[in-house]
């Protein structure tokens, strides 16, 4: 989805004096106080000093503990941006060094960040509940999905072919269904590392909870292959023009997906029965949104931006595209769907000829102005996900099997996919194995696991979402090397 690769320098600075600078980040947060309040001495406390004060002194006081409390937030979140933007970049630095993408390093450094408790070290534990940060992510979450949209095209879907339709949908029900089995055969190992209160809360809604980790196994990270693709020279071949129109429609059908699993849970955890008539709403629901967004979108952009024409104040060009885009999150998640739906169908519906009314385009394309912003917002996110991932339950054998079946479900699940190629004396398994990364797709999904809950428990927890974050991991790293493999098998083949 996200392309986060750039061409390697010859010639680059070393890492080791931002590594010092964020280690010092590190020890300066052992002065910031976990929680936006301070703790209250006897003597400076609002008790206390209601007991010595005059009754008319007592607002005053309020009014500036109030503030101080506001103004200890504020910093805590200052330091919190350049703890994460830094270690992103760093991240990313250095796994781009080794041609792998920037979102490893993220989820890599937020990892690191996450366990630092393990070593005694807990001045970044509020980042993994921080209400503040965690809406900074979504927010990002949502302009990744608006920035994929606006880099698909309807028309290229609807002309990529029949093979790609057909990819895409194998490469959707396969892994869904191994990942359903995968969760369900390791359901009682999972239960038993959770507290008793949990395992009697979520017994009854199991196989809500095992649907929604099949859904996590769905969507192809199309940033990720197009990436290698590109490095290879390989993107005209008839291959990569189908794993790449497949990735783009694996993407509506993993949303539809993710939009029928949380209909699915939230209507079992309300205490509602759901059965074939409440998924085919859910699904008429997406796809109705989706195909409502797609012809009624282009038409009733253009008088938008023609009436955005008229202002003159500076920006105009990027935020009537964001207006769109939170307009349309909004309409998503007030029919049911996620938010996430309706920011990718934003982007899939506005084309490069809505802006040519737009007095100060001067030949900028949408993309580029939306970079600074996913650039910002974004990295937060994949760090935050990895600073969630929790090391010490690979500790166990249970999640450690978990995580790797659950990889090796989503790598063999995509490799059906490629049975659905209808051309012949094409390269069927090159096609399979450009369908493996999730990236931040799975990612996405299992984001929203973690907020749904289950008679007050997350369907996604903590062990779950860690062996997720190793299936991403492993999926993202094992496909550029396969793909160089089979393409150069190919070439020596024809040679």
């Amino acid at each position: 989805m996200r392309s986060d690769g750039r061409k390697l320098q010859p010639h680059r600075r070393p890492l080791f004096p931002a590594l010092i600078l964020l280690a010092a980040l590190l020890c300066l947060t052992r002065g910031v106080p976990l929680s936006g309040r301070a703790a209250d001495s006897p003597a400076t406390s609002p008790t206390a000093a209601a007991a010595v004060m005059p009754a008319e002194s007592t607002a005053s006081a309020d009014h500036e503990s109030l503030a101080e409390e506001h103004e200890r937030e504020l910093s805590r979140i200052m330091i919190a941006l350049v703890i994460l933007l830094l270690a992103a970049k760093l991240g990313g630095e250095l796994v781009e060094r080794f041609g792998q993408p920037a979102v490893l390093g993220e989820l890599a450094f937020g990892i690191i960040i996450g366990n630092l408790n393990l070593v005694g070290f807990h001045g970044l534990e509020f980042l993994k509940s921080d209400l503040v940060l965690i809406i900074l992510a979504e927010v990002g979450v949502i302009l990744l999905l608006f920035e994929v949209g606006l880099e698909s095209n309807v028309r290229e879907m609807a002309a990529v072919g029949v093979s790609s339709f057909l990819v895409a949908c194998i490469g959707v029900i396969t892994p869904f269904f191994l990942g359903w089995a995968t969760a369900a055969y390791f359901w009682s190992d999972l239960e038993s590392l959770v507290p008793a209160a949990m395992r009697e809360a979520l017994a009854p809604y199991a196989k809500y909870v095992q649907i929604f980790i099949g859904g996590v196994l769905c969507a192809t990270s199309v940033g990720i292959t197009a990436r290698v693709l590109k490095d290879m020279g390989k993107l005209q071949l008839a291959e990569s023009r189908i794993i790449l129109g497949a990735a783009v429609i694996d993407d509506v059908l993993g949303l539809i997906v993710l939009a029928v699993c949380v209909g699915i849970v939230s209507a079992a955890s309300g205490g509602h029965t759901f059965g074939a008539m409440d998924i085919g709403w859910i699904i008429a629901k997406a796809t109705v949104f989706f195909v409502g967004m797609a012809v009624l979108g282009p038409p009733l952009a253009k008088p938008i931006f023609r009436v955005a024409a008229w202002f003159r104040v500076r920006g105009i060009l990027l935020t009537t595209p964001l207006l769109i885009c939170f307009l349309a999150s909004y309409a998503a998640s007030q029919i049911g769907l996620a938010p996430i739906v309706g920011a990718f169908a934003a982007g899939l519906i506005l084309e490069d000829a809505h802006f040519q009314v737009m007095p100060e385009r001067k030949e900028r394309r949408l993309e580029d102005l939306i970079t600074p912003l996913t650039t910002f917002l974004t990295p937060i996110f994949f760090v935050r996900m990895g600073i969630m991932v929790d090391i010490s339950a690979f500790g166990n054998a249970s999640i450690l099997g978990f995580a790797l079946v659950l990889t090796a479900a989503a790598i063999i699940g995509k490799q059906a996919c490629s049975l659905a190629v209808v051309e012949r004396k094409l390269d069927r398994l090159a096609v399979g194995l450009g369908m493996i990364p999730r990236g931040e797709v799975g990612l996405i999904f299992a984001n929203e696991g973690t907020k749904l809950m289950v008679n007050g428990y997350p369907v996604v927890d903590r062990n779950v979402l860690s062996a997720v974050v190793i299936m991403v991991i492993i999926t993202t790293l094992v496909t550029p090397p396969l793909l160089k493999w089979k393409f150069s098998r190919a070439s020596e083949g024809k040679t």
